[in-house]
């Protein structure tokens, strides 16, 4: 991806992002499949994030959600562990910018994020989680022009709202109106739960933008899930006490392999591998394949969903949002975004 800068324009260059400064001619040669698709691919690493629906349903009926998610945690990280000896050269030169970034995003998205989702599902008004699930676009294309300075061209406005339309045709088919009655009842502990887990995950596409231009993804993908686990771990004491690894059956077994291959290991080692070609407003987009995703599989019968029944409106909303995938995958190389950033000093 070529960023635009204004020549003479004082105080305005290109990001130093590695992947981005690049030559254009020189660049063409390198760029691989992962590059080029790098929108549809974020789009599939979300896809497979749905999958946790499946492996998480056997679990939620004896275990509280942060005793899931720190076995979830503590597997990726040993997933993980030949990827983080491989990268200590790289956190032995990360500056003090970098560390911060992937300490917040370890603590915000990967660890308190997931809670604070699974509390506002714990009251039981769904339809004020999931709309306001759909802020999260919106806040992380707010950070990433406020951290990464990421200026959109115009068309993109009309884009992602249509992206947004169609995600909500999805969720919310069988009554469009649903939410907005909803919210009208004072059920305010469930929203600012649901607000607050989609700001994390929000901040946490922006934030990984900015550390992958200072690590590998493989890194990155490690960093998030070790930094995490000791936050985790205080979180479940706090929370059960001398009761915290109580209650795990060897039933449970599978599941738990099942969360950290597929929508954990493998699932994130795609996404920031993508993310490192991908704008983070344009990936912001692409990630909304996760709640549609999510909604398909409910259909599905037992045991492998809840057999939700499937209305028009959610084909044509996900019909929109992969055009609208498409069109941003295609689109990202030939109007890239203007990235601004402030002069170093001299």
């Amino acid at each position: 991806m070529r960023p635009v800068a204004a020549p003479a324009a004082k105080g305005v260059m290109t990001m130093a992002v590695p992947t981005m400064r690049s030559h254009p001619a020189a660049q063409t040669r390198r760029v691989g499949l992962i590059d080029r698709f790098s929108v549809v691919l974020i789009a599939v690493a979300a896809t497979m994030w749905a999958s946790d629906t499946y492996f998480r349903a056997q679990l939620v009926g004896h275990l509280k959600p942060a005793q899931i998610v720190v076995i979830e945690d503590a597997l990726i990280s040993l997933f993980l562990l030949a990827f983080l000896l491989r990268g200590i050269p790289e956190l032995r030169r990360l500056d003090r910018r970098g560390w911060i970034a992937i300490i917040l995003i370890a603590v915000g998205p990967q660890a308190v994020a997931t809670i604070l989702f699974t509390q506002s599902f714990s009251y039981g008004h769904y339809a004020e989680t999931f709309v306001l699930q759909q802020t999260q676009p919106l806040i992380a294309i707010l950070l990433a022009w406020l951290i990464l300075g990421e200026r959109r061209r115009p068309w993109f406005w009309p884009t992602a709202a249509l992206a947004i339309v169609g995600v909500y045709m999805v969720v919310f088919a069988q009554n469009l109106t649903a939410p907005f009655s909803d919210l009208q009842h004072g059920r305010l502990e469930a929203g600012l739960y649901a607000l607050g887990a989609a700001a994390l995950w929000a901040s946490g596409t922006v934030l990984g933008r900015f550390v992958l231009g200072k690590l590998s993804f493989t890194t990155t993908t490690a960093l998030r899930f070790t930094l995490a686990l000791p936050v985790l771990l205080l979180i479940v004491l706090v929370q059960s006490g001398g009761a915290a690894f109580a209650h795990y059956q060897s039933s449970d077994a599978l599941p738990f392999l099942g969360i950290a291959l597929i929508p954990g290991f493998l699932a994130l080692l795609l996404y920031y591998r993508a993310l490192r070609s991908t704008p983070a407003t344009l990936a912001t987009i692409a990630e909304m394949a996760f709640p549609v995703a999510a909604t398909f599989i409910a259909s599905a019968p037992p045991p492998y969903g809840f057999n939700q029944p499937l209305y028009l409106p959610q084909f044509i909303g996900t019909a929109l949002l992969i055009a609208v995938i498409f069109i941003l995958n295609y689109t990202k190389e030939r109007t890239p975004p203007v990235i601004v950033e402030e002069e170093p000093a001299a």
